[in-house]
């Protein structure tokens, strides 16, 4: 997917754009339990890997791995060096993502007289009946979804064309999250790259050309991200408070054991259970039996209101790995439910196929701005 935004997404935050010489580019995944990297290369017309990479940011804040974090710029710089380092990067030309939870993404329907020069007046007005925050502190984009023909009937039955409304879709950045990523890039020597919304990057990376409406499920640590794709244009963006990180730190609490202890029970039993202890299995599902449900609750009402059906669920991030969630998300829904595999986008040795079909989730943002980086 290209992403349309380019005013704040290319003009504004390609701001260090200093022309490397390197063939390769590195996509970098800032979370807030980890940092994951991708790094790409061109060749024939190809995308072929050449290393990746994650490190946890729980150590860095005097945490166990797989903790959430709140680290100062500083301490991520330090992170983003070292992930490099470890990973085996090897260029500096590089594209950030912007994460989520620092944006809005909204539809703003308008009458169908309104004319595109008119929206840099009407888009600001429009975005305060969604921004929690004054507009001067942010960063506004917008565009326009091409219109279809609506039909529609007059008194006597004979069909007349409707003339649609105009359909825009609006992000809004927060400024000092776009100053923290640019504080970030210098302090980490990233000579070059752009930033974009972690969104983006992952559809780019993950959905293939599928015409009905999909949802992508981005199980993060902290959050799960839900977006509604319909001809490679977002439909609908929702944010659910809870991801892995809570998983894990549930199952410490009610067993009394370390994070760590709970990481390696989540990851080794997931929904398949542990033979000796029942309450493993309950307590995982009794997370994911919410996140599922308030998704459901999501599907539902875009199928009602716009009379329209999901026909496929994707599940991304790295909490798509747990053990028998795809059968739990497939007992929930209608729709067919797939793991994404964003590293099928690209050219690898075919002995690594299964393991990187095997993380493939954890690494669809930093893939999908490599991909973008290498266009």
């Amino acid at each position: 997917m290209d992403n349309p935004f380019k005013k704040i997404l290319s003009e504004g935050l390609a701001f260090f754009q200093k022309g490397a010489t390197s063939d390769s580019v590195v996509g970098v995944d800032i979370g807030s339990s980890s940092i994951k990297v991708v790094q790409l290369k061109k060749k024939g017309g190809k995308a072929l890997i050449e290393t990746y990479g994650a490190i946890a940011l729980g150590p860095y804040a005097s945490l166990e791995v797989g903790q959430t974090t709140n680290l100062p710029v500083e301490q991520l710089a330090v992170a983003v060096r070292d992930v490099m380092r470890e990973s085996g990067i090897t260029t500096n030309s590089g594209a950030f993502s912007i994460p989520s939870s620092g944006s809005l993404i909204f539809l703003v329907e308008l009458p169908g007289e309104v004319q595109e020069s008119q929206l840099p007046t009407i888009i600001p007005t429009e975005a305060r009946k969604y921004i929690p925050v004054p507009v001067s502190e942010v960063s506004l984009d917008w565009w326009v979804i091409p219109k279809k023909d609506e039909i529609s009937y007059d008194d006597m039955g004979v069909e007349t064309a409707k003339k649609p409304k105009v359909k825009v879709l609006v992000v809004a950045i927060q400024n000092d999250v776009i100053s923290k990523y640019k504080d970030i890039v210098k302090r980490a020597d990233t000579e070059s790259g752009f930033y974009e919304i972690e969104v983006f990057s992952q559809i780019r990376a993950t959905l293939g050309h599928d015409l009905s409406p999909v949802l992508l499920v981005d199980f993060g640590a902290s959050k799960t991200k839900l977006t509604i794709i319909e001809y490679g244009v977002v439909r609908y963006f929702h944010i659910i408070n809870r991801g892995s990180y809570d998983i894990s730190s549930t199952l410490s609490k009610s067993l009394s054991v370390s994070f760590t202890k709970a990481e390696q029970l989540k990851r080794e039993f997931g929904l398949y259970g542990s033979s000796t202890d029942k309450s493993i299995t309950e307590i995982i599902k009794s997370s994911i039996d919410y996140i599922l449900s308030e998704t459901n609750n999501v599907v539902l009402n875009y199928e009602r209101k716009y009379n329209k059906v999901i026909s496929k669920i994707i599940l991304s991030g790295g909490g798509a790995l747990l053990k028998g969630l795809k059968e739990s998300a497939v007992d929930n829904f209608r729709a067919e439910v797939v793991v994404g595999n964003p590293f099928s986008k690209v050219e690898a040795p075919a002995f690594l196929a299964p393991v990187l079909e095997s993380v493939g989730p954890e690494f669809a943002v930093a893939l999908g701005l490599a991909l973008r980086k290498l266009q």
